[in-house]
């Protein structure tokens, strides 16, 4: 038994917001049950959980999925010589499929899943609005099980009929099928938020600066900074820069943490305040955490002898410059120049 699987880029409009997105497809070969999603990314993790979604709502499992030579299952070679990536041959052997690619130029291998392309973008994608990618995608499951329970001509018969004779043939779902995820490693910044795919998910502001394991599933963000506390956040795909906060991650009024407040800058101020105007200009251009680069700014004053810090902060402010590691290599060549010299003569030995 045999399911065909391949992606199509397409534009859809979710959230008020248009996309080009990717359209994955899979159709089993003899009975033409379609199943389909739509998500603003296609990588090996959206991948693995659109053929999980894919064996359950076909309640079963084929013995190959015929693929494309896409970079996202394929690690080299093609067609009978296809070798898939060890992450995705370990994810089909788990649920008890091999992944097969089709020869290059061979379209009889593809012709099934390519064809409902251009229905799906006339047809169900025609005049639709979409509040969120969550929505998309349960309204693509509700039109999937429409078009299998209607009449094809060129099939003379409804895919849901043959499907119940296919079924037969396929291998049962494995008892327990896990969850598809992945790991990520994070700090809480200096604002309380962890970045997951340039969405900012909040944590409580204790975590600040700790280091937090996230696992990322299809409807989930979970930030674990140990067993007993872990924060749960809906996975948000799309727009990308914006700020998710639970309300129990929000401060009380006037007990919040400000965003102009960090020990190191005062330590700055009270160890060279002629350094002021600098640390000002710091804070609105320099492109790292601003906590973070204060904390730098601060080991440089307090590593460096106080006149060659002072004099490359003072070139730097002179010149408009803010990046911190450029300005740790000006310290370096002033130090060299005044506290290594080397003399003319050498000291003269003893007789």
């Amino acid at each position: 038994m045999e399911m065909q699987h391949d992606t199509s880029p397409h534009e859809v409009e979710v959230g008020g917001r248009k996309y080009k997105a990717q359209t994955a497809s899979a159709v089993l070969c003899y009975s033409r049950m379609l199943f389909f999603q739509i998500n603003p990314t296609f990588q090996r993790f959206d991948c693995k959980v659109f053929l999980t979604d894919a064996v359950r709502y076909m309640n079963g499992v084929v013995e190959r999925v015929m693929i494309d030579n896409t970079h996202v299952v394929v690690l080299r070679g093609t067609g009978r010589e296809m070798v898939p990536v060890p992450e995705m041959e370990a994810f089909a052997d788990r649920l008890g499929f091999r992944f097969v690619a089709h020869a290059i130029g061979d379209a009889n291998r593809s012709a099934r899943v390519e064809r409902p392309f251009s229905f799906i973008e006339n047809n169900f994608l025609a005049g639709r609005t979409f509040t969120s990618w969550q929505d998309l995608n349960l309204q693509a499951r509700q039109w999937c099980d429409k078009v299998n329970s209607t009449y094809k001509k060129h099939l003379r018969a409804v895919p849901r009929e043959l499907f119940a004779v296919e079924q037969l043939h396929l291998k049962p779902l494995p008892a327990w099928v896990p969850e598809v995820y992945r790991l990520h490693q994070r700090t809480a910044d200096a604002e309380g938020y962890v970045s997951v795919n340039s969405i900012r998910y909040s944590v409580p502001i204790s975590w600040i600066g700790r280091r937090v394991e996230v696992r990322e599933s299809r409807d989930k963000i979970e930030i674990e900074l140990d067993p007993r506390h872990i924060v749960t956040h809906v996975r948000v795909l799309t727009p990308l820069n914006q700020r998710i906060m639970l309300a129990e991650h929000r401060p009380p009024r006037g007990s919040g943490v400000k965003r102009d407040s960090h020990p190191e800058e005062t330590a700055l101020i009270e160890a060279a305040p002629e350094i002021a105007p600098y640390i000002s200009e710091l804070k609105r251009k320099s492109r790292k955490v601003i906590a973070l680069a204060l904390r730098q700014l601060l080991r440089l004053l307090r590593e460096y002898p106080r006149e060659p810090f002072l004099a490359a902060v003072a070139e730097a402010a002179r010149y408009g410059l803010y990046d911190l590691d450029r300005l740790e290599r000006m310290i370096l060549r002033r130090v060299a120049r005044d506290y290594f010299l080397i003399g003319d003569k050498e000291p003269e030995g003893n007789d």
